[in-house]
């Protein structure tokens, strides 16, 4: 009787952390589903991507600026 009690609180522990991390585990996935859709060609992450492969200082100057311009505003 006891060894039976036992048992079914640590299978009910088990599901318990099993749903509890199924969680944070949905909130990954979309924002990883949601860039893999932001790198297919002709998106904005491709284009992004492509533009800084081919110009890095002036992408990076870009940022900077587009930093400074945010920053200000604060």
């Amino acid at each position: 009787m006891l060894a039976e009690r036992a048992i079914d609180t640590a299978t009910d522990v088990s599901r318990t952390i099993t749903e509890m991390s199924a969680g944070p585990q949905a909130a990954v996935d979309r924002p990883s589903e949601t860039i893999v859709t932001a790198r297919r060609p002709g998106k904005p992450l491709a284009t992004i991507s492509a533009i800084t492969r081919e110009a890095p200082l002036a992408s990076l100057f870009v940022a900077f600026l587009f930093g400074v311009a945010v920053a200000r505003r604060r």
